[in-house]
């Protein structure tokens, strides 16, 4: 029993740990700090996950149930709080360590209105050629998309898409068929900027999408992600 009890503590400490992670990111803006919360979030939910296991193994040789079954909640709550940090870090492995993600790599959606708003992002706006090159080798699909509709139209269905997902729009201009806005995650409130660009295009029109992180060297494929899912809502 206390071997199980020992080991649902540890387990829910590392669960406490990525709990308050993204929070801590919010308030002291530190990404350094918010990793090394992430990583000993995992250390202890492995550790506790790992210690579930034994005690669960000696308490149903015993057969003892409720240490047991403590066992099996240490288990369940360690593999959380270790397995979500684990699987952030595979998927960055598997993407390129960019954070500039565009429909048009020889022509990107520009930015306007959002310049001043990124005067103190550590990233940039610029894009050496090797971002292209590292786009095209990750995310060989992302491309524009052509609507059946005329500009206008497009561009209300659009913006309306975008607010729906809760970006904040900074400017949407339909005479020119821009709309900037900023796209704030969920749990560490990463802010993310987006220029949407729509040019007539025959009977119909064409969308661009640009998404650029503020922060970190590589956005773990969230920028390519929230293109895709904008430009399927406007397809659809």
């Amino acid at each position: 029993m206390i071997l199980s009890l020992l080991a649902i503590g540890i387990a829910l400490v590392g669960l406490v740990l990525l709990g308050v992670s993204g929070p801590v990111y919010r308030i002291s803006g530190s990404l350094p700090t918010a990793f090394t919360i992430l990583r000993w979030a995992a250390y202890l939910g492995l550790a506790g996950a790992a210690a579930g296991l034994i005690a669960g193994v000696f308490g149903f040789w015993k057969r003892k149930r409720i240490a047991t079954a403590l066992a099996l909640v240490a288990i369940v709550v360690g593999l959380t709080a270790g397995g979500i940090p684990y699987g952030w870090q595979r998927r960055a492995q598997r993407v390129p360590p960019i954070h500039d993600i565009t429909t048009d790599l020889d022509n990107p959606p520009a930015f306007d209105a959002i310049v001043p708003l990124r005067a103190s992002a550590p990233n940039t706006l610029d894009r050496p050629p090797v971002i292209a090159t590292q786009q095209r080798e990750g995310y060989p699909d992302l491309a524009p998309v052509t609507v059946s509709l005329p500009p206008a139209q497009a561009f209300d269905r659009a913006l309306a898409i975008a607010q729906g997902k809760g970006w904040e729009i900074v400017t949407a201009d339909r005479a020119s068929g821009r709309i900037e806005a900023t796209d704030t995650t969920f749990w560490f409130g990463f802010k993310d900027d987006v220029a949407v660009r729509l040019t007539p295009w025959g009977a119909g029109t064409r969308v661009d999408v640009r998404s650029v992180s503020r922060v970190g060297r590589s956005d773990v494929g969230t920028n390519a992600r929230r293109i895709r899912a904008f430009l399927d809502a406007l397809d659809g």
